[in-house]
């Protein structure tokens, strides 16, 4: 949760230089937030590439279970669409692209922000930290009222690594390998979803 917490702060100063206008025009108008996402884009890849044991664990899945992150998927693609039919004011390709970040915070608000705008990545940055933190807060409810999976599934991409800790806590060991092989799919997903919803 602290790092949530420090990803917000970092927002809200950014926040604050646009507004006063404390930082050079230079950088305004220049093409940063692109090069910026390449880079993540790269230590992403680093990190997915260098995580071995992920890989390996994935043998041991028992089959069924690794429909989950397809189900989460397809689950929050679904609440997206629901919701777009409640925001007249936003289209329903503009609701999936926000949704596809699934917990993914850091990379799909720039991603958003670069194609769609900057209020529509604020959207994407607040309701994916949302996601996280209830992840973190809420498990041990998710756990006792609808299943171990459940905070799984809630978690998203996170739960190879933020939300992993409190799955393990609340769902017990025997999800730990299901937990990384979700996160690693579902984070895998985020900048092919991402871009083609706001492709559209």
């Amino acid at each position: 949760m602290k790092g949530s917490l420090i990803i917000v702060g970092f927002f809200v100063l950014g926040i604050v230089c646009g507004l006063y206008h404390w930082l050079p025009d230079v950088v305004m108008q220049s093409d940063i937030s692109f090069y910026v996402l390449c880079a993540l884009m790269f230590f992403v890849g680093m990190s997915v590439g260098s995580n071995t044991s992920a890989l390996k664990s994935f043998k041991k899945l028992n089959p069924r279970l690794a429909l989950l992150p397809l189900m989460t998927i397809v689950g929050t693609l679904a609440g997206c669409s629901i919701v777009a039919l409640l925001l007249p004011h936003r289209s329903l390709a503009d609701c999936l692209a926000v949704g596809s970040g699934f917990g993914y915070y850091s990379l799909s608000s720039i991603f958003i922000t670069r194609y769609c705008g900057p209020e529509l990545g604020m959207v994407a940055l607040l309701a994916n930290i949302v996601r996280e933190v209830f992840t973190l807060l809420g498990a041990p409810l998710l756990v006792r009222y609808f299943g171990p999976l459940s905070p799984i599934s809630v978690g998203g991409a996170t739960t190879m690594d933020t939300t992993l800790p409190i799955i393990t806590r609340c769902s017990g060991n025997d999800f730990v390998i299901l937990s990384i092989f979700h996160g690693f799919i579902v984070d895998f997903s985020v900048p092919f979803l991402v871009t083609f919803f706001c492709s559209l």
